[in-house]
């Protein structure tokens, strides 16, 4: 019996650490996101400007705009993604398209108030000419509650 368990406990272990692994192509759009999360809360529309995809949409709590409109957002301080604190993010590509979600809590200063909402963030990546543009962003608003520290707001 001891046998069993440990032999199932080696199997479970085993396919967990498969599905954790991701291909180079996968590292390379997660640190794009990431990237993306601090040139949103450093305001620098010029290279997001660059990373946005022509056609990309946006969507938010309060409305869908396409990039000239968040570009202007972002540098009026429409909204200004002060913080995003990630919790997971998992990606799949299917041909020249990544999508990755990413679990976040994001403090964001909306309209001179400072808020944190708890999002599901889905980000489209298209690949054209060897770089990754950003089709799409959605915010959709989880019930779970804020898992960000007051301490850690920055």
């Amino acid at each position: 019996m001891k046998k069993f368990i440990l032999g199932l406990f080696i199997i479970i272990m085993g396919t967990a650490s498969a599905f954790s692994q991701s291909t180079p192509q996968e590292q390379e759009v997660i640190k794009l996101s990431k990237d993306k999360w601090q040139w949103m809360a450093d305001k620098n529309a010029d290279t997001l400007k660059t990373l946005f995809h022509e056609k990309s949409v946006f969507v938010h709590m309060g409305g869908s705009w396409g990039k000239e409109q968040e570009l202007n957002t972002i540098k009026t301080g429409g909204i200004w993604y002060k913080k995003a604190e990630v919790y997971s993010v998992t990606v799949n590509i299917i041909g020249n398209t990544a999508i990755l979600l990413n679990d976040i809590d994001l403090e964001a200063v909306v309209g001179g108030n400072i808020v944190t909402n708890p999002f599901m963030v889905t980000e489209v990546y298209v690949k054209e000419n060897g770089q990754w543009k950003m089709g799409s962003l959605t915010f959709s608003r989880l019930l779970r509650p804020v898992k960000m520290n007051s301490n850690d707001k920055k």
